[in-house]
């Protein structure tokens, strides 16, 4: 029996690491624009928010490797998503609570990764639809 590594679609990682580099450029900005404002909480939360929404994108790469490598379970991937959403959700309020009220950026975080992420994923569609 010959057991296979899992593969992953190339497509996937480059848009982890365009995804990566995004939000690291987007830190970065969220840091020199708010730290000279005197508000660095809310630009620590804030690169909390994006490197929470850059993990929950790593592991939703890893699950697609998991799962692509067996037989597809429809129950079990939505299991694990339900799982890592509700993780990574727990802890964002968690972190508002505690931080009020810079604690908040955190949620501008994960919204800003959310953007990054949409848009690294339509680059590879966009290039695509041209070549047609």
């Amino acid at each position: 029996m010959v057991t296979e590594t899992p593969h992953t679609p190339p497509i996937t990682r480059t848009t982890l690491r365009r995804s990566a580099v995004a939000a690291l450029v987007a830190g970065l900005l969220g840091v020199a624009v708010l730290v000279p404002m005197g508000e660095a909480g809310y630009a620590l939360f804030g690169c909390v928010g994006l490197a929470l929404g850059l993990l929950n994108s790593a592991l939703v790469v890893r699950s697609v490797e998991r799962f692509s490598d067996t037989r597809p379970s429809k129950v079990r991937f939505s299991g694990a998503v339900r799982r890592r959403l509700g993780a990574i959700t727990v802890l964002a309020f968690g972190l508002v609570l505690l931080f009020r009220p810079a604690g908040v950026a955190v949620f501008g975080g994960l919204a800003v990764f959310q953007l990054i992420a949409v848009a690294t994923s339509m680059l590879p569609l966009i290039k695509e639809i041209r070549q047609r």
